[in-house]
């Protein structure tokens, strides 16, 4: 990119973390629309040997709550105008679930009957509007846990990107769960290869 063209992006990411800045300011005091995530619809995967269950989900405090995130930086705000149902990362563990049902994987999954074998442990790093790349950020390590032993099996970051045409609330949501769809299925596949 020459050195004119590199100025004319610089110009436009400015100009877009300024818009991002002020429509957060302006309807701050706009009413919060509930927004849900969709589950993954990844291909079938082949029945595992063993049950697993899914353990309690980890994420930090900011994560942790039913507003939507949006990271400037080292900054994070709120963003106005939408919120989840519940608190994130029950909502993504209950999501995590159905694409693990939509892969065919249902009698796989220890519903609190059955002896596990295995617990697949979450912990949401990121999950935001990153109003510096006007993009969508989900990250999510996934950790398999043999429970006999206590031994970790394996562990995994995912991480996904999307771009964030507009900052209203709707558009937002569908990129993050747009990147969310792409963890998911990636989780899956990991998942599947393992056990």
């Amino acid at each position: 990119m020459t050195g004119a063209g590199a100025k004319i992006r610089i110009t436009e990411r400015i100009a877009v973390a300024a818009a991002l800045a002020l429509a957060l300011a302006s309807c701050a005091s706009a009413p919060a629309t509930v927004f849900d995530l969709t589950a993954a619809h990844p291909p079938a995967a082949r029945p595992f040997r063993a049950q697993i269950r899914f353990d309690q989900r980890v994420a930090t405090a900011d994560l942790d709550s039913e507003r939507i995130l949006v990271r400037n930086g080292q900054e994070l705000a709120l963003l106005p105008g939408g919120r989840w149902p519940q608190q994130l990362s029950t909502l993504f563990r209950d999501r995590l679930i159905e694409t693990f049902q939509n892969a065919g994987l249902a009698r796989s999954i220890d519903g609190g009957a059955a002896a596990a074998d295995y617990a697949l442990d979450i912990d949401l790093r990121a999950f935001e509007l990153d109003a510096t790349t006007s993009e969508a950020h989900v990250e999510v390590v996934a950790k398999i846990v043999a429970l006999t032993s206590g031994r970790i099996v394996d562990v995994a970051i995912f991480s996904a990107r999307a771009p964030v045409p507009s900052t209203a609330p709707a558009s937002v949501v569908a990129s993050l769960d747009e990147t969310a769809d792409e963890v998911m299925t990636r989780i899956v596949a990991f998942v599947a290869r393992r056990l």
